[in-house]
Protein backbone atom coordinates (compact mmCIF):
# COMPACT_ATOMS: atom_id res chain seq x y z
CA UNK A 1 0.00 0.00 0.00
CA UNK A 2 1.13 3.62 -0.94
CA UNK A 3 2.04 6.40 1.62
CA UNK A 4 0.14 9.18 1.05
CA UNK A 5 1.43 12.71 2.46
CA UNK A 6 -0.58 16.06 3.16
CA UNK A 7 0.30 19.03 1.91
CA UNK A 8 -1.38 22.17 3.75
CA UNK A 9 -1.09 26.01 2.54
CA UNK A 10 -3.22 29.17 2.63
CA UNK A 11 -4.20 30.46 -0.44
CA UNK A 12 -1.41 32.94 -0.86
CA UNK A 13 2.42 33.94 -0.04
CA UNK A 14 2.85 29.96 -0.26
CA UNK A 15 6.63 29.81 -1.23
CA UNK A 16 6.71 28.08 -4.96
CA UNK A 17 10.01 25.57 -4.37
CA UNK A 18 9.18 24.77 -0.61
CA UNK A 19 5.77 23.41 -1.86
CA UNK A 20 6.83 22.09 -5.46
CA UNK A 21 10.05 20.71 -4.85
CA UNK A 22 8.99 18.38 -1.97
CA UNK A 23 5.22 17.50 -3.48
CA UNK A 24 7.14 16.39 -6.81
CA UNK A 25 9.81 14.53 -5.11
CA UNK A 26 7.37 12.45 -2.85
CA UNK A 27 5.81 12.25 -6.70
CA UNK A 28 8.35 10.82 -8.26
CA UNK A 29 9.09 8.17 -5.10
CA UNK A 30 5.68 6.86 -5.67
CA UNK A 31 4.07 8.29 -2.66
CA UNK A 32 0.47 9.81 -2.97
CA UNK A 33 0.76 13.58 -2.74
CA UNK A 34 -2.80 15.77 -2.16
CA UNK A 35 -2.33 19.49 -1.57
CA UNK A 36 -5.44 21.01 0.67
CA UNK A 37 -5.41 24.63 0.89
CA UNK A 38 -8.00 26.74 2.73
CA UNK A 39 -9.98 27.66 -0.22
CA UNK A 40 -11.18 25.21 -3.08
CA UNK A 41 -8.93 28.35 -5.41
CA UNK A 42 -5.36 29.19 -6.95
CA UNK A 43 -2.59 29.26 -4.42
CA UNK A 44 -0.58 31.95 -5.24
CA UNK A 45 3.20 30.92 -4.57
CA UNK A 46 6.13 33.25 -4.37
CA UNK A 47 9.51 33.32 -4.63
CA UNK A 48 11.83 34.77 -2.24
CA UNK A 49 8.88 36.15 -0.57
CA UNK A 50 8.51 39.05 -2.90
CA UNK A 51 8.66 37.94 -6.26
CA UNK A 52 5.02 36.41 -7.75
CA UNK A 53 5.68 32.89 -8.80
CA UNK A 54 3.16 29.87 -10.30
CA UNK A 55 -0.48 29.54 -8.86
CA UNK A 56 -1.84 25.64 -8.34
CA UNK A 57 -4.55 24.42 -7.68
CA UNK A 58 -5.34 22.47 -4.47
CA UNK A 59 -7.17 19.31 -5.01
CA UNK A 60 -9.09 19.93 -1.88
CA UNK A 61 -9.48 22.46 1.62
CA UNK A 62 -8.19 22.04 4.81
CA UNK A 63 -12.07 21.84 5.84
CA UNK A 64 -13.16 18.76 4.26
CA UNK A 65 -9.74 17.02 4.44
CA UNK A 66 -9.70 13.80 6.38
CA UNK A 67 -5.89 14.18 8.04
CA UNK A 68 -6.23 10.31 8.84
CA UNK A 69 -5.72 9.22 5.72
CA UNK A 70 -2.34 10.33 5.56
CA UNK A 71 0.60 9.25 6.53
CA UNK A 72 2.83 12.72 7.12
CA UNK A 73 1.59 15.88 6.99
CA UNK A 74 4.13 18.50 5.15
CA UNK A 75 3.40 22.33 5.49
CA UNK A 76 5.36 24.94 3.60
CA UNK A 77 6.87 28.21 4.52
CA UNK A 78 6.23 31.62 3.02
CA UNK A 79 5.94 34.24 5.02
CA UNK A 80 2.59 35.45 4.44
CA UNK A 81 1.30 31.69 4.45
CA UNK A 82 2.60 30.86 7.71
CA UNK A 83 1.36 33.78 9.47
CA UNK A 84 -2.02 33.24 7.55
CA UNK A 85 -2.36 29.02 8.85
CA UNK A 86 -1.24 30.30 11.44
CA UNK A 87 -5.12 31.63 12.07
CA UNK A 88 -6.51 29.34 10.58
CA UNK A 89 -8.61 26.96 13.23
CA UNK A 90 -8.80 23.93 10.48
CA UNK A 91 -4.59 23.76 10.32
CA UNK A 92 -4.73 23.53 14.06
CA UNK A 93 -6.96 20.43 13.98
CA UNK A 94 -5.05 18.84 11.34
CA UNK A 95 -2.04 19.17 13.06
CA UNK A 96 -3.37 17.98 16.36
CA UNK A 97 -4.76 14.87 14.69
CA UNK A 98 -0.85 14.29 13.17
CA UNK A 99 0.37 14.81 16.46
CA UNK A 100 -2.37 13.22 19.05
CA UNK A 101 -1.62 10.44 16.77
CA UNK A 102 1.95 10.37 16.65
CA UNK A 103 2.47 10.68 13.27
CA UNK A 104 5.42 12.72 11.50
CA UNK A 105 5.25 16.32 10.43
CA UNK A 106 7.89 17.51 8.40
CA UNK A 107 7.99 22.03 8.26
CA UNK A 108 10.22 24.06 6.35
CA UNK A 109 11.02 27.92 7.12
CA UNK A 110 8.46 29.92 8.60
CA UNK A 111 5.88 27.05 8.89
CA UNK A 112 7.05 26.27 12.50
CA UNK A 113 5.03 29.17 13.28
CA UNK A 114 1.93 27.74 12.68
CA UNK A 115 2.76 25.11 15.78
CA UNK A 116 2.55 28.14 18.24
CA UNK A 117 -0.73 28.29 17.57
CA UNK A 118 -1.80 24.61 17.07
CA UNK A 119 0.00 24.53 20.68
CA UNK A 120 2.03 22.00 19.61
CA UNK A 121 5.54 23.74 19.95
CA UNK A 122 6.78 23.13 23.75
CA UNK A 123 9.75 21.87 24.09
CA UNK A 124 10.03 20.18 20.41
CA UNK A 125 13.82 21.18 18.94
CA UNK A 126 13.77 22.18 16.03
CA UNK A 127 15.04 24.34 13.14
CA UNK A 128 13.21 27.40 10.90
CA UNK A 129 14.23 30.67 9.05
CA UNK A 130 16.62 32.48 11.52
CA UNK A 131 13.34 35.11 11.38
CA UNK A 132 11.28 33.41 13.94
CA UNK A 133 13.55 31.82 16.33
CA UNK A 134 13.07 34.36 19.06
CA UNK A 135 9.10 33.87 18.33
CA UNK A 136 9.70 29.87 18.46
CA UNK A 137 11.84 30.15 22.10
CA UNK A 138 9.29 32.05 23.50
CA UNK A 139 6.72 29.67 22.80
CA UNK A 140 8.91 26.79 24.33
CA UNK A 141 10.92 25.22 21.59
CA UNK A 142 14.07 24.97 21.39
CA UNK A 143 15.63 26.03 18.70
CA UNK A 144 19.04 24.90 16.37
CA UNK A 145 20.81 26.27 13.34
CA UNK A 146 20.98 23.04 11.18
CA UNK A 147 20.12 22.00 7.70
CA UNK A 148 17.56 19.44 8.83
CA UNK A 149 17.06 18.44 12.58
CA UNK A 150 14.79 15.80 13.55
CA UNK A 151 12.79 15.57 16.84
CA UNK A 152 10.45 13.22 18.93
CA UNK A 153 9.94 15.20 22.16
CA UNK A 154 6.37 14.55 23.09
CA UNK A 155 6.11 11.42 20.96
CA UNK A 156 5.64 12.36 17.47
CA UNK A 157 8.21 13.15 15.22
CA UNK A 158 8.91 16.51 13.73
CA UNK A 159 11.32 17.44 10.74
CA UNK A 160 11.72 20.96 9.58
CA UNK A 161 14.74 23.00 7.70
CA UNK A 162 15.66 26.59 7.73
CA UNK A 163 14.88 28.01 4.06
CA UNK A 164 15.00 26.79 0.55
CA UNK A 165 18.75 26.29 0.44
CA UNK A 166 17.52 22.99 2.83
CA UNK A 167 15.10 21.52 0.89
CA UNK A 168 17.20 18.28 -1.05
CA UNK A 169 17.75 17.73 2.69
CA UNK A 170 14.59 17.94 3.94
CA UNK A 171 13.61 15.47 0.86
CA UNK A 172 15.77 13.54 2.06
CA UNK A 173 14.18 13.40 5.90
CA UNK A 174 10.94 13.13 4.78
CA UNK A 175 11.54 10.07 2.52
CA UNK A 176 13.67 8.68 5.54
CA UNK A 177 10.49 9.09 7.92
CA UNK A 178 7.81 7.29 5.39
CA UNK A 179 10.73 4.50 4.63
CA UNK A 180 10.97 3.79 8.56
Amino acid sequence: MSKKALFITSNVGVEQDELMKPLEFLQSKGIEVIHAAEEQKEVHTVKGDKEPATSYIPQTTLSTVSAEDYDILVIPGGTVNADTLRLNEDAHKIIQHFTDNAKPIAIICHGPWVLINAERIKDKNLTSYKSIKLDLENAGAHWVNEEVHRCNTNNWPLITSRSPDDIPAFNQAILKELDS
